[in-house]
């Protein structure tokens, strides 16, 4: 009887430890099967290379997907988009890696974090890499939505600091600068609480995002943002030497191009504070990015004319990352409004179809434009986490056919028959 008891009471300790993880998780599930293996994207002057090959990052955007892994009822939508995109064949999804003081905030005050939140985001890249699927990973935004860099500034007035009553304070203050940086840390160190493997080791993360379409209009000359940029990328370089880097700029070009000021949509984009091939100059930079809103940049224009922007202005970013940057370019995001006075679905399906030639012509030219992602992707149930660019790829029968055709072509150009097979069944071969 006392030998039972031995052994008894260690298998209720064990037991009781594996019920508290449980709780202290949530309902999260754990992973128990082993991951697919993954290496890091590297880059090869004007290529992304993976395993040795030319890699083209095709993809998209659902920022929501953290916020939606944090409560029960929601988390399966991350793993509905995943397989969603995967069938599309699509490899790498840009999403907030933020929240920072508002409902569900992950950073909840300056360098204190909700763990509740971390393992939302811990779920989000173990699922991502379950299905194949590579992130972007963005880690502050210029909006206001979900605290951004309002938030921090409002963070450094409750503490007595004296910054300027503008936002762009975020830029330039030392002591904001700090708390960035302590978020920046404790999100690159983040050990995955179902893996194990710190965020910067872990080769699911295809690259860092800096921040989403920066501006500092208090100081159009650039000097400012380009500073700072210099500061958070060599701080976040010292950090992790394993991803990629990059800025989410909306690709305006700025004082140190004149020649190129033609090229913005109009006079206004060049007074933003940004500068995109001074800010793409720098080092730690590993790629170049841009969006591409027509029919948010300019009042009025026709469809034609913004479909002649759009191919002016991919087209000159590509010509930048090929002979002035020597680096690989992507279009982050882009999308059309559906409440564009010339709004119908075909003009919208126009729109892409230009963009995905373009990044296909590239591609099979080995230029520097290599990938372009949709903004944005929902699953059902998330019409309140809708915008006027959004949409429901399995509700969009001609769209879901368009992106995997272009899918197709890619793997075509990448010879990459696993890609071709995972593609919806037909797609490639109608």
């Amino acid at each position: 009887m006392s030998r039972n008891n031995g052994m008894l009471y260690p298998v209720i300790g064990f037991a009781s430890c594996v019920i508290l993880m449980y709780m202290s998780l949530g309902n999260f599930s754990i992973p128990t099967s082993k991951q697919p293996d993954m290496n890091f994207v590297t880059v090869s002057e004007t290529q992304f290379m993976l395993d040795g090959k030319t890699f083209y990052p095709n993809g998209w955007n659902s920022w929501w997907l953290m916020d939606q892994a944090v409560e029960d009822e929601s988390r399966y939508r991350v793993k509905n988009i995943f397989q969603i995109g995967v069938k599309m064949g699509l490899s790498v999804c840009r999403t907030w890696a933020f929240n920072d003081g508002a409902y569900n905030a992950l950073q909840i005050s300056p360098g204190k974090f909700d763990e509740r939140v971390f393992k939302a985001l811990d779920h989000v890249i173990v699922e991502a890499r379950r299905n194949g699927v590579r992130l972007i990973l963005t880690l502050v935004d210029n909006l206001q939505a979900f605290g951004g860099k309002t938030q921090y500034v409002k963070w450094a007035w409750e503490e007595g600091v004296g910054v300027s009553a503008s936002n762009d304070s975020f830029f330039y203050d030392p002591t904001i600068r700090t708390y960035f940086k302590q978020y920046v840390k404790a999100v690159l160190t983040r050990k995955n609480s179902f893996t194990g493997v710190e965020y910067r080791n872990d080769p699911t993360i295809f690259a860092w995002e800096l921040m989403n379409e920066p501006r500092c209009m208090t100081d159009p000359s650039g000097d400012t943002l380009q500073d700072w940029i210099e500061e958070m990328s060599s701080y976040i370089k010292a950090i992790d030497k394993n991803h990629l880097l990059t800025m989410g700029m909306e690709g305006f070009y700025g004082p140190t191009t004149p020649e190129k000021l033609n090229v913005n949509p109009e006079e206004w984009a060049a007074n933003l504070g940004t500068d995109y091939i001074r800010n793409f100059k720098t080092p730690y930079m590993d790629f170049a990015s841009f969006h591409v809103y027509p029919d948010h940049w300019f009042k009025d224009q026709s469809v034609e004319d913004q479909l002649a922007f759009v191919k002016k202005w991919v087209s000159s970013h590509i010509d930048d990352g090929e002979k002035i940057l020597k680096k690989p370019v992507l279009i982050s995001e882009f999308g059309m409004s559906n409440l564009n006075k010339f709004y119908t679905q075909t003009n919208r399906e126009q729109n892409y179809k230009v963009i995905f030639d373009l990044m296909h012509r590239s591609a099979r030219k080995k230029r520097s434009g290599a990938g372009a992602f949709i903004w944005q992707f929902l699953v059902k149930g998330m019409e309140a986490y809708g915008d006027d660019f959004g949409f429901i790829p399995t509700e969009n029968p001609s769209l879901y056919k368009l992106i995997a055709k272009h899918s197709c072509k890619l793997a075509v150009v990448q010879q990459n028959e696993v890609l071709l097979k995972q593609i919806s069944k037909g797609v490639c071969q109608s």
